[in-house]
């Protein structure tokens, strides 16, 4: 029994109400044009000189590692359009498509450090540094109540936590600790011989970071006691894995931190997205196993007891949470994320930090035009323009009626090719370039591919004595599998071609494959269905002259009366 198809009027209402819903989309969000790439627009240009943090000439891999690493950020899709370039020996150039406020908050991304690190609370509001007991520890505020101003609690796992993105700190704190210590004495010196010889640059053992948090020397508790937050803008306090931090977060709480335990390089993976059951946005973390199991040691350490393991991203604490019990899944940062802002923290600690620094005398901003004339834009559209003109004056001569599904199918074709580029101008960034012009007029083509196989096949069944209604369901089955093969093949050629070409040809690759998936979409939900439903119509399967179906349009025109074919002739 042959299997119930679905009724095309059917497919062609869901069709159309999918369209008005994702224009209705496009009306509230106020865009109808899509985002222009440089080589149409211009943009902005943002030049930084860079500086060796260790002193001297700036080294030619660093230099190229930060531009790798800036282009991951800027556009690591290769569908927004930036342009990552280096100049001498000390320059990269980031260029961005526009000049409105996005442009402006993705410089300031752009050049941020993104330098993550994971320390225990040694001191907090909740934690106070008291006073030395007779053994030399130091006597805890009993109080665990929240201190008013303090940051909400954050979370790894399934905790909850807050966060910000925002980094500032106090040089002149770790300034103050280390000019009351002895040197003897210090911080560092406290934690043995292992420690003095190991880099100050270096994270320290989890068990090491636990006994300076629960022991906190006299200097330390001295200067956390006499420390107050900077003001925003400051100098930000020197970073040093190996040694503790005074520092504060976006509030104003101040903190008292221990050594590092994690660095930021262990990170394998960072994302961002709304969990289930949530409303806002997340970063989410995941690490590599070295840094999993110190990770996990790190939390089981302080699992139950109430103490704090912050997240301190550019010296600011971002984080800081409790734990319940050992955790080896990742970390999840929560708190007042925007999309934008969730974006930014989790493609800076995914993509790195920076090798080098960009002061800010040494970083400039300008305005630049686009690098190619308007009118090879407009000749371009033009292009398609004609292009598509002449597959229409071909359908029409050569179909007749049943050129309507053709032009219907190249303008629903175009309608959703033109809403999804407009919503992902909005929604994910993507500009539209020379290239991925040129990709859109190419997708002409594939989708005039579509509808010649499946008349053609009618045809075919046609000559062989099916009527118009059979004639479309049997040649919907072979003109089916040939047009999948066929956008098969393109889909795979703009995939290959968007994995391994330049940024310069991503735009065309990535418009290619858009082009090519909406081609199937079209071929499935309106040219068969539309066709179909043609074919019920007397105009179409009685064989009207002007149909496109015909006998003498198929070729099976009768011989006249009398006349009898011998040998495949009249």
């Amino acid at each position: 029994m042959a299997r119930k198809t679905a009724r095309p009027g059917r497919t062609l209402a869901l069709l159309f109400l999918a369209i008005a819903i994702m224009f209705g989309g496009i009306a509230f969000a106020g865009t109808w044009k899509p985002e222009l790439g440089l080589d149409l627009r211009g943009g902005t240009e943002i030049s930084m000189t860079a500086e060796n943090s260790e002193g001297g000439s700036v080294p030619r891999e660093s230099l190229d590692e930060a531009k790798s690493i800036i282009d991951q950020r800027v556009n690591g899709s290769g569908i927004t359009g930036g342009r990552v370039t280096t100049e001498g020996n000390d320059v990269i150039k980031v260029s961005i498509p526009g000049t409105g406020k996005v442009q402006q908050e993705t410089a300031e991304r752009v050049r941020q450090t993104a330098k993550l690190r994971f320390r225990l609370v040694a001191c907090s509001p909740q934690k106070p540094c008291g006073a030395a007991d007779s053994s030399g520890s130091m006597v805890e505020d009993p109080s665990t109540s929240t201190v008013p101003g303090t940051s909400p609690r954050a979370a790894f796992g399934s905790e909850t936590a807050s966060a910000s993105e925002t980094a500032s700190a106090s040089e002149k704190a770790s300034e103050k600790a280390s000019e009351s210590a002895d040197p003897s004495a210090s911080p560092s010196a406290s934690a043995g011989a292992d420690a003095e010889k190991r880099s100050k640059n270096s994270v320290v053992p989890v068990d090491e970071a636990v006994e300076f948090m629960r022991n906190v020397p006299q200097e330390w508790a001295t200067a956390y006691n006499s420390f107050t937050c900077p003001a925003p803008g400051a100098e930000p306090a020197e970073d040093i894995a190996g040694e503790p931090l005074l520092t504060c977060d976006e509030d104003g709480v101040p903190y008292l931190l221990t050594p590092a335990v994690i660095e930021g390089t262990e990170i394998s993976e960072a994302s961002y997205g709304i969990p289930q059951q949530q409303a806002n946005y997340v970063v989410t973390l995941d690490f590599k196993s070295d840094g999993n199991k110190v990770f996990a040691d790190t939390t089981g350490a302080i699992a139950g007891t109430g103490e704090q393991f912050a997240i301190v991203l550019d010296t600011q604490v971002i984080s800081a949470p409790t734990a319940d019990s050992r955790i080896s899944g990742g970390a999840q940062i929560s708190g007042d994320f925007t999309q934008e802002s969730a974006a930014a923290l989790a493609n800076n600690l995914k993509y790195g930090s920076l090798p080098l620094d960009f002061p800010e005398d040494g970083i400039q901003t300008r305005v630049i035009g686009p690098t190619l004339a308007g009118n090879q834009l407009t000749a371009g559209l033009w292009a398609g323009l004609i292009g598509l003109i002449l597959v229409v004056i071909f359908s029409i001569l050569y179909y007749r009626a049943m050129s309507i599904v053709v032009i219907g199918s190249l303008l629903v074709a175009g309608a959703l090719t033109y809403g999804m580029i407009l919503l992902l101008s909005e929604t994910a960034g993507v500009t539209l370039d020379l290239p991925g012009v040129a990709g859109l007029i190419v997708g002409i083509g594939i989708t005039a591919d579509s509808f010649i196989i499946l008349y053609e096949r009618m045809r075919d069944d046609m000559r062989d004595g099916r009527s118009m209604r059979v004639a479309v369901d049997t040649a919907w089955v072979r003109a089916r599998n040939t047009c999948l093969a066929s956008d098969g093949v393109s889909f795979l050629a703009a995939f290959v071609l968007y994995v391994f070409a330049t940024n310069e040809v991503k735009g065309f690759a990535f418009m290619l494959g858009l082009t090519t998936i909406i081609d199937v979409l079209v071929f499935f939900w309106f040219t068969h269905p539309m066709t179909k439903l043609m074919a019920g119509w007397g105009f179409f399967n009685k064989g009207h002259v002007l149909s496109g179906m015909d006998k003498r349009a198929i070729g099976t025109v009768d011989a006249p009366t009398g006349t009898t074919l011998v040998g495949g002739k009249a």
